[in-house]
């Protein structure tokens, strides 16, 4: 895992030795963490922690039997919303950053790929039926020690291709960065020869 500057000057600077499988899923708003997905063939996808200061020792998050991962750090630090398997279907859960603690499920019907609103106040998710999905955080993106999320509500339809999940992005101003395939073309005109057999003998 290497960092450079934008303006391009200067050496890379390497924040995590190569790990297999190793995927950077947020980075805090402070710059103290990176959250990372990293898959274990014993434990499936977990989630690790590196922390950006002291001795920079990565350290797992959750390291369960199932798969958990796109997790997404609140703006204030205080929460991760991640998606879980362990009810044999992904679900979005939410727990204490960075301890894990205090788990609220907050989809209710599946959910996949949380990302929260640049003000702390909302979770977005992907729902079991390919909908975008809000949940107003009623304590502020949790604001003090306890977390209290609404119910889920679906704002429109996401039309990810099957087995192409890429993630999205909310702006400070509530619209919505989707990444999706690009629509084909009208198709070429095709020439259907009936009866071509009968060609054969001419």
């Amino acid at each position: 895992m290497h960092q450079k500057a934008a303006s391009g000057v200067g050496p890379d600077e390497v924040l995590d030795e190569a790990r297999s499988s190793t995927v950077v899923t947020d980075w805090s708003r402070d710059s103290r963490y990176l959250i990372e997905s990293v898959l274990d063939p014993k434990t499936k996808f977990d989630i690790w922690v590196l922390p950006l200061f002291g001795d920079r020792k990565p350290f797992p998050y959750l390291h369960a039997e199932f798969n958990e991962n796109n997790a997404k750090l609140s703006p204030n630090g205080q929460w991760l919303a991640y998606a879980s398997d362990e009810t044999k279907r992904n679900e979005v859960y939410v727990q204490t950053f960075p301890n894990p603690g205090g788990k609220w499920q907050v989809s209710t019907s599946g959910g996949s790929l949380p990302v929260w609103s640049r003000d702390g106040k909302e979770l977005f998710f992907i729902g079991g039926d390919r909908k975008m999905m809000a949940v107003e955080l009623k304590s502020g993106a949790g604001s003090g020690a306890k977390f209290e999320a609404g119910l889920p509500k679906a704002l429109f339809d996401v039309n990810f291709e099957s087995g192409f999940n890429p993630g999205f992005d909310v702006s400070k101003d509530g619209r919505f960065l989707i990444p999706t395939r690009a629509g084909q073309s009208a198709a070429a005109p095709i020439t259907i020869v009936v009866n071509w057999t009968a060609a054969l003998n001419k």
